[in-house]
């Protein structure tokens, strides 16, 4: 699914699926994940642009009465992350449009931020230019993510073997990324990057970064 940003192909059947499943597993995500992105996501601002919100994960992670540009092309994911943006007091703003193509204009962003998105898009490397290219000098690029595991790795086996049936079910995500990489060419000044594992059942997922770049 590395192929130019030729646009999201919104499927009914998996839109929805994807919907009710990130909705029902969300509690059990972020059990798994709440330490890794509180530190990430710790004292954002009150205007902040997320790319890929889904249903809503990091709404906790903002503050009452944040102003939250939603750039979230699915969708099948709207209304529950209005529901949830209304049940986190954030005032949320959806615009339907891909990563690949954000429409803010350069310099405009203090803070974005991104979770479990880069391993689904058709162009990680078009995405992160982008939010380096809507991102004021100095602004910041909160990231946690889903990658490869390292290779010759029981984990990297399993990924490589179900990258097919696994991209179809969620859209697109790969298993087999080098997000580090993609995020580190992207031309940020600064980057700091963690690589961390989770435990779940769900073994083509658990390796995982986190990290901050600055613009």
């Amino acid at each position: 699914m590395d192929s130019d940003d030729g646009g999201f192909e919104s499927h009914p059947g998996r839109g929805r699926f994807n919907a009710a499943f990130f909705r029902v597993m969300d509690a059990y995500i972020d059990w798994h994940m709440h330490k890794h992105k509180a530190p990430i996501f710790d004292d954002l601002p009150t205007r902040v642009v997320e790319v890929g919100p889904g249903v809503g994960a990091n709404l906790r992670y903002l503050s009452p009465g944040t102003r939250l540009v939603a750039i979230e092309p699915n969708p099948y994911m709207h209304a529950a992350l209005q529901r949830a943006a209304a049940r986190h007091e954030v005032d949320v703003e959806i615009r339907s449009v891909l990563g690949e193509r954000i429409d803010l204009p350069d310099d405009s962003a203090e803070v974005v931020i991104s979770s479990l998105v880069l391993c689904t898009v058709s162009n990680p490397a078009g995405v992160v230019s982008e939010i380096h290219r809507i991102l004021r000098p100095g602004g910041i690029y909160c990231f946690v993510e889903h990658v490869a595991a390292p290779d010759g790795t029981p984990t990297r086996w399993v990924q490589h073997g179900l990258r097919r049936p696994w991209a179809w079910v969620f859209e697109g995500c790969s298993c087999e990324r080098d997000l580090a990489t993609v995020i580190r060419s992207a031309g940020f000044s600064d980057v700091e990057i963690t690589p961390y594992r989770i435990h779940s059942p769900f073994l083509p997922f658990n390796t995982h970064i986190r990290g901050r770049a600055v613009a």
